[in-house]
């Protein structure tokens, strides 16, 4: 745990002096900036499509992240100057007498001096703003135009008449790619010198193979390596199984290279023999995803129902073919033109086969969903949960997804449809990492697999999904340069007062803090253990320094950490003053007893170790913190007390400056007994008793004639009396 926080400061120490290490930055282009600008305005009055666009926006948002980082430029000197003029004090108001002619000319100078440095800063922050000015309406005119694509309506696939050119599309694709080869068949008969055709033959050949038997070998070697071992079977599995996604594509990519080396296809042929490998992946990929999420030999990483995990991974299965169709037609169509006919038409067939196992997988996942809800209460956990937003997305997408696609909005169907798909998919790749996280947990420790009661897989778990919010985002519609811009505007912080604070302000303070904290529990352990235990304090004493040198600890810290992130703390007074305002009313309790905390500490009515009572509570003071006060009774259980209760109200403080106390026995002899003789042997018993004090002497007490007895006392004074039950009993037993 040392060894992980220690490297932690260091990349936090070396993030912060990284920069000081760095070259000085160049002053930013002014006269390109214009120039781009310009181009930026011009862009805006024409018709620019939205690549264009995007170049643009990149450029200026490169110019902008300049203009910040030049609004930094001559800060050191800036301040020092600006030292430099407070230490002459405000200048006179009208009407009072002049300063002196030196102050005033030393005034003049400084002043000059600090508009010459504070010149590039305001340059660089009227450049920022137009540059941010420039990027939103970039990406203003980026959205309206997506937004006008997605409602545009293309070709009904309701009307017979475009059915015609759409299934003549595949027929024309054909016979160009037949075209290409005879052509290029026949120029290879007339070349000689030719290149020969075995190499493409061996290479297709063995792409075939990869393609249709890589599943098989990949079997059989886990079915040898499960044989061979048993520790770490699940690394071992999800790492071969991983063979049966890269070994197709991989033979796909083959098959792609022999046609294009065999020099017969045109650029239609190679056109589709490209695109082999973009159809063989979703293909690939959702088989593989369908059977690890809902594997048949083995437990599936969330928990499903058996008589529900075969329909799920059919339906999966249909996802991946259906998602494969609408590639392979995107493929055979070539890019798409605003006249096109046939694409939309021809992608009306698989879109609706893909809602159709959509519609089917998502009522699948509400089934699974109530199933665990009627077993037991893991529809109220968080996969339950997010079980059954996904599968009312999924009903949803598919009924929307073909709607639309039946009323011709083809761009609108696809942006629908995909995402549910690539959430669906991404989401399962999540659940399977997240299992392989435990499995290699499981390898390292050398625990049992599938424990799920550790501690640091479920950290890294919700790290790779915190990672993944950005491809959900990728996949629902966002672009890259959204995200681009959130970070930039994370780089760029945010103003209280006049101050700004920035990511490096932030990691300023979490450092100084951190290290101030490290010190001030370096300091307290160091007093406690070493120093302050061979003086003479009692513990209640040591207790009180240790706690409040903590206390200033952190105070000191805190304040060190926001000086160093250079916020002004005059800027914060309004937050004060609203914070003062809440305490007053809705913290008086917890105020008052962090101010009673402090009374104890420094006053000391009562100390760690003391024996009181208080509230009808008795026992042993352990604990005094900050707000409230630890007692063991002899229970051996913990009352907490607020310390209010301790400063307020009537508190016995048994032991309080010294352990001396009185005990008092009661005790009943027969009438008729000699009461002197009582008396005598009474005080016998007390003073020898090694416990009692012998100044003051012990005092025997007649308490008078009871109903049955007469009632007598042992009245002594002990040397601790935390040993009063034992004196007690042991004078009874006398």
């Amino acid at each position: 745990m040392t060894r992980h926080i220690l490297a932690v400061a260091l990349w936090i120490t070396l993030a912060l002096t990284a920069p000081l290490f760095a070259q000085e930055p160049t002053a930013p282009d002014y006269e390109a900036w214009s120039e781009l600008s310009a181009e930026v305005e011009t862009a805006f009055e024409t018709d620019v499509q939205i690549p264009e666009l995007e170049d643009l926006r990149s450029r200026v948002a490169e110019y902008r992240t300049a203009f910040l980082e030049a609004q930094d430029a001559n800060a050191a000197q800036i301040e020092a100057v600006q030292d430099q003029l407070d230490s002459l004090g405000d200048p006179p108001a009208e009407g009072e007498s002049p300063e002196s002619e030196q102050t005033a000319e030393r005034r003049e100078i400084l002043q000059g001096k600090l508009d010459d440095l504070r010149a590039p800063v305001r340059a660089a922050e009227e450049a920022y703003t137009d540059a941010d000015g420039l990027v939103a309406a970039i990406d203003s005119r980026v959205r309206a135009t997506y937004a006008e694509r997605t409602i545009a309506r293309g070709p009904s696939p309701l009307n017979p008449a475009n059915w015609t050119p759409a299934l003549a599309l595949p027929m024309e694709t054909a016979r160009a790619v037949m075209s290409e080869i005879r052509e290029n068949w026949s120029a290879r008969q007339d070349d000689t010198d030719g290149p020969s055709l075995l190499i493409p033959a061996v290479m297709a050949l063995l792409g075939l193979l990869l393609v249709v038997r890589s599943s098989l070998w990949m079997w059989l070697v886990q079915r040898w390596a499960a044989a061979k071992t048993q520790r770490g079977r699940g690394v071992l599995d999800f790492v071969l199984s991983m063979g049966r996604v890269l070994l197709p594509v991989a033979g796909m990519a083959l098959i792609a290279w022999a046609v294009n080396i065999t020099g017969l296809a045109g650029p239609v042929g190679e056109r589709l023999a490209n695109g082999l490998v973009i159809v063989a992946v979703p293909l690939v990929t959702g088989f593989w995803l369908a059977s690890a999420m809902f594997p048949a030999d083995r437990t599936p990483p969330m928990a499903i129902p058996e008589d529900l995990l075969g329909p799920l991974r059919l339906a999966a299965r249909g996802l991946a073919v259906s998602t494969t169709l609408i590639v392979a037609v995107y493929v055979c169509t070539g890019p798409p033109s605003p006249d096109d006919v046939a694409g939309p038409i021809l992608l009306y067939v698989p879109r609706v086969i893909l809602a159709v196992f959509l519609f089917r997988f998502g009522r699948l996942l509400m089934q699974v969903r109530r199933s665990a809800a009627e077993r037991e209460e893991e529809g109220r956990t968080v996969t339950g949960t997010v079980t059954r937003m996904l599968g009312r997305l999924s009903v949803l997408m598919a009924v929307a997804g073909t709607v639309l696609a039946s009323a011709g909005f083809g761009n609108a169907t696809q942006i629908v449809l995909f995402p549910a798909v690539m959430t669906l998919a991404l989401t399962g790749f999540l659940l399977i990492l997240q299992r392989l996280v435990y499995d290699v947990y499981a390898l390292v420790t050398g625990t049992a697999e599938g424990e799920t009661d550790a501690l640091a897989p479920v950290l890294i778990g919700f790290a790779i999904t915190l990672t993944a919010l950005p491809v959900y985002a990728l996949i629902w519609g966002a672009r890259i340069a959204d995200l681009t811009e959130i970070w930039s505007r994370f780089r760029a912080g945010f103003t209280i007062g006049a101050t700004r604070l920035s990511p490096a302000d932030f990691l300023t303070f979490l450092l100084v803090f951190i290290i101030g904290y490290a010190a001030t529990r370096f300091i307290q352990a160091t007093l406690r253990n070493q120093v302050l235990p061979k003086t003479r304090m009692d513990v209640g004493g040591r207790n009180a320094i240790t706690a409040g040198i903590g206390y200033v600890g952190i105070l000191v810290a805190l304040i060190a950490a926001v000086t160093s992130a250079g916020i002004d703390l005059s800027s914060l007074a309004i937050v004060a003053g609203a914070l003062s305002v809440g305490i007053g009313f809705g913290l008086q309790n917890v105020v008052s007893n962090f101010v009673s905390g402090i009374i104890l500490l420094i006053e000391r009515p009562i100390s760690q170790g003391d024996w009181i009572s208080v509230n009808d509570q008795t026992g042993y003071v352990r604990d005094i913190s900050v707000r409230s006060t630890r007692i063991e009774t002899f229970d051996r259980t913990d009352v907490i007390v607020p310390n209010a209760d301790l400063i307020s109200g009537t508190v016995t403080n048994w032991t309080h400056g010294n352990n001396v106390g009185r005990v008092i026995v009661p005790i009943g002899v027969a009438h008729g007994t000699d009461t002197r003789r009582v008396e005598a042997i009474l005080l016998e018993v007390a003073q020898a008793h090694p416990m009692v004090s012998l100044n003051p002497a012990p005092f025997i007490y007649f308490k008078g004639f009871g109903d049955s007895s007469l009632d007598f006392e042992i009245r002594a004074i002990l040397r601790d009396v935390n040993f009063v039950l034992n004196v007690q009993s042991d004078m009874n037993h006398d």
